[in-house]
């Protein structure tokens, strides 16, 4: 092996340690768990169903879309990025993300007008749309859909996502799976914008994308 070759061996070991640490994490918080339902549009990233009849998401399908969905985001005006979520498991998530972006978070009650108002005072142009449950996130969809705007959705095995145009197929229920999956997509965002490197720490870490229990506010 040439100097050259022992230097850059070396210098991807870090990276390639801290992508099987980070695998393992986010497979222990649920993200690919979902549930006794399988649609037709969602039956393409099952790879297996459990004996109690839980359908199993394919992990690696889930994060080649994150990166998709990455080099989407990266390449639009992130200010115009719009990330919603009616969930309460989806706050937290989201807030961080747009932190951590740029992008324009939206959680709870969906104002009805935000993308197709111009009057409305909160009146939103978006370039993309980001949903974490097109089941719950109704209001924003038919919105973004009417005015033509991309959807991205994180959907379950139960979901029927005939308004997205793109899917991160992962468990949008939990509230550990909802923190990797943003977690997962801010990284791969500030990767390709240049903000971070593969082997650089996030600022923030999947448990701080997690939404709080009353009990856990409560102790802290």
């Amino acid at each position: 092996m040439s100097t050259k070759d022992a230097d850059k061996e070396a210098k991807e070991a870090p990276a390639a340690k801290a992508e099987v640490s980070i695998t393992e994490k986010v497979l222990s918080t649920g993200i690919r768990v979902g549930t006794v339902v399988k649609t037709k549009a969602m039956a393409q990233f099952v790879n297996r169903t459990t004996p109690d009849g839980l359908h199993i998401i394919d992990i690696s399908k889930t994060l080649a879309r994150i990166e998709t969905v990455s080099r989407l985001i990266s390449r639009a005006d992130i200010n115009r990025v719009v990330v919603y979520s009616a969930r309460e498991y989806g706050k937290t998530p989201v807030e961080k993300f747009c932190e951590l972006t740029g992008a324009i978070p939206i959680t709870g009650r969906f104002m009805p007008g935000t993308f197709t108002n111009p009057l409305y005072p909160n009146h939103i142009e978006p370039e993309i749309v980001l949903v974490s449950d097109p089941a719950l996130d109704t209001q924003a969809v038919d919105e973004a859909s009417k005015m033509g705007v991309p959807i991205i959705a994180i959907c379950d095995t139960d979901n029927v996502p005939s308004k997205v145009d793109l899917i991160i197929p992962a468990n949008n229920r939990g509230r550990k799976a909802l923190a990797a999956v943003f977690w997962l997509l801010a990284r791969a965002v500030l990767i390709r914008t240049g903000r971070l490197t593969s082997a650089q720490p996030m600022k923030y870490g999947i448990e701080d994308f997690e939404t709080k229990l009353m009990e856990e506010e409560k102790s802290a």
